[in-house]
């Protein structure tokens, strides 16, 4: 569905994204994560052919770049940042479902799923709305198609958390029909939807891990961490989970329990610069 290969994207002499491959079946959920600057949002314009780059990208086989049309017809996107569009919600409604082939009734349903009443604003400049409104007016664009592929920037950072709880249960619903690439710094807010966990630190793929379904409570996963140096706020990290340590506390081992596993990767997410090695289970990540 979403094949990567070598993709390299420099800004004057910054490497933001540095030789990643990756592979995205149908019906994969991806949780990309990464701290700031980790080339998450970057790996997503190269995904939607925003950006000029090395190597190849393909969304069902098309080029985001030169069959841009095909490519994004099979896409439902939200972004991190709202666009500042100059342009009634109305008109934007009516663009958006036009150029997605649906009744704009679609578009307007979900948002008022999310709590948007788009007759109320339909006059309103999009530009105009607040951060919430616009976030849920992007977001039932998205939805409010049958796109193939949904890819999300930190789409709930702006909700409430009763939109934000609606999000995520419309998001439950397509599991088994939407490949999905969820951007976010929570990973605990997405472990429910995700079956993979790609995290990003300095351009490239650090960590790429396939989430089984069917862990067992019972399931006890070995865990070893090397550090490349001591870290006060790694140990802190660590409190509760019962690991020990080495005398210069730098080679970390534990168990993890199968749930906890998803939260566990999410904690160590935190610290993909100060680790050198890292496995659980039987295989190094």
């Amino acid at each position: 569905m979403i094949l990567i290969e070598h993709l390299v994207k420099t800004f004057r002499r910054v490497r933001a994204l540095d030789s990643i491959d990756l592979s995205i079946g149908p019906s994969e959920r991806v949780a990309l994560v990464g701290s700031n600057g980790a080339g998450k949002t970057t790996l997503i314009r190269c995904l939607l052919g925003e950006y000029v780059c090395d190597g190849t990208v393909r969304i069902d086989g098309f080029d985001p770049r030169r069959q841009r049309a095909a490519a994004l017809a099979r896409i439902g996107f939200v972004p991190q940042l709202p666009p500042p569009l100059r342009m009634p919600v109305s008109q934007l409604v009516g663009f958006s479902a036009a150029l997605c082939g649906v009744e704009p009734r679609r578009i307007v349903a979900v948002a008022g799923q999310l709590g948007l009443d788009v007759e109320a604003v339909r006059a309103r400049q999009f530009v105009s709305l607040s951060g919430g409104m616009k976030q849920k007016l992007l977001i039932a664009i998205a939805l409010g198609r049958d796109a193939r592929v949904l890819v999300l920037d930190e789409p709930a950072a702006s909700l409430d958390p009763e939109a934000r709880r609606i999000f995520f249960d419309l998001l439950a619903q397509r599991l088994d029909e939407t490949t999905m690439i969820l951007s976010s710094h929570r990973l605990a807010e997405v472990s429910a939807l995700v079956n993979r966990v790609v995290e990003m630190d300095m351009g490239r793929v650090a960590l790429d891990d396939k989430v089984a379904g069917d862990i067992a409570p019972d399931i006890r996963l070995p865990c070893r961490i090397v550090l490349g140096r001591f870290e006060p706020a790694f140990v802190k990290a660590l409190d509760g989970w019962e690991f020990a340590a080495d005398a210069e506390q730098r080679i970390w081992h534990g168990e993890i329990a199968g749930p906890d596993r998803l939260r566990f990767l999410g904690i160590m997410s935190r610290y993909t610069g100060l680790v050198i090695s890292f496995s659980l289970g039987d295989d190094p990540q």
